[in-house]
């Protein structure tokens, strides 16, 4: 997936990170469907929109759409600043 002919060594650390189950799920899915680890595709994630760029193609938002569905995910970024624990 990646291009390996630039390379750049980071240090990665182990993150014990809480994160919505669905949300999760459907990450998971598609990490494995770009055959990429977790890890690699929230990088890659974060990355692009610390510089406000968009960090899936037209195709890969059709295959999230797909993971939501199938998870049930019906969480949106507007739900972001109003989801509470469960107890």
């Amino acid at each position: 997936m990646s291009d390996t002919s630039h390379q750049i060594e980071v240090e990665r650390v182990q993150t014990g990170v809480r994160i919505e189950k669905r949300l999760l799920k459907v990450l998971k899915g598609l990490a494995e469907l770009k055959d990429m680890s977790l890890g690699d595709l929230l990088e890659g994630i974060v990355l692009h929109s610390f510089e406000g760029k968009a960090p899936f193609s037209q195709a890969t938002l059709g295959q999230i759409d797909q993971l939501r569905e199938l998870y049930g995910l019906t969480l949106r970024a507007k739900d972001s600043h109003q989801l509470k624990e469960r107890r």
